[in-house]
């Protein structure tokens, strides 16, 4: 077990319109949410596990699922628009305040991703401590059909360009000729230090950030928003399961 601290916070809203209920909707027989907590729990450099919630029967799903909630999110800082730093910052400072509690790094897991798996988190971590860096963010190789290499804009006279304004006869026809390989954010893992929520423009990121390119993504992403999308993760969710076992 590491002698440093990592913390995983899940940030989880009570209310959800396209979903209502969403974190605590059963997901292939448990809560939504338990999916990311009993995922992080079997973690080997965890130190804690905390949801970050305003509603009290997400806490009482939490907790039996054995995460911490250690404080109900004021309103405030459960509206919609509020943004994932604000969050988070309000969730270590109240472990500063009323714990004493510093960590060496936090860990953002969100709910939304049931099919993560632990070693996604285990392994963004072992880049983390390896590297010393401000952040880990999972991200992904992208199609060559979805990057701005391929990408067309219309521009203000109505006329088809490539994406810097450059005319189409300019197009990189062939994918093995692009200057770099273009990658996407995945929602899976993020690794961070604390101090980049308290930066001029809190974020997660920090100067220094080192990817963790995740293998196989399709397999794993599942950003839960719309009824569809729920319906597709239960279906990837099943056959990952089946692989698994």
């Amino acid at each position: 077990m590491s002698t440093e601290k990592f913390v995983a916070i899940i940030p989880a809203r009570g209310e959800s319109k396209r979903i209502p209920g969403k974190n605590i909707k059963k997901f292939s027989g448990k809560p939504l949410i338990a999916w990311t907590i009993l995922g992080a729990l079997k973690s080997k450099y965890l130190d804690r596990v905390i949801v970050s919630t305003d509603d009290k029967e997400i806490t009482k799903i939490a907790k039996r699922y054995g995460a911490e909630v250690p404080f109900l999110r004021p309103k405030e800082m459960a509206i919609p628009t509020i943004g994932i730093e604000p969050t988070l910052k309000h969730t270590y400072q109240w472990l500063l305040e009323n714990e004493n509690y510093k960590a060496d790094a936090l860990v953002l897991l969100m709910p939304t991703a049931p099919l993560r798996q632990t070693r996604h988190i285990d392994e963004a971590i072992e880049i983390f401590r390896k590297k010393n860096v401000d952040s880990v963010i999972g991200i992904n190789e992208i199609p060559a059909s979805h990057t701005p290499y391929w990408t067309l804009v219309i521009n203000k006279k109505g006329q088809v360009t490539l994406w810097n304004g450059a005319g189409l006869e300019n197009r990189i026809t062939r994918s093995q000729d692009f200057p770099q390989k273009c990658y996407s954010w995945n929602d899976l893992v993020y690794v961070f230090k604390p101090k980049n929520l308290f930066k001029k423009v809190p974020n997660l990121y920090g100067d220094n950030i080192e990817p963790y390119i995740i293998p196989d993504p399709s397999r794993y992403e599942a950003d839960i928003n719309t009824p569809d999308e729920w319906h597709n993760a239960e279906l990837k969710f099943q056959k990952l399961k089946k692989k698994i076992s």
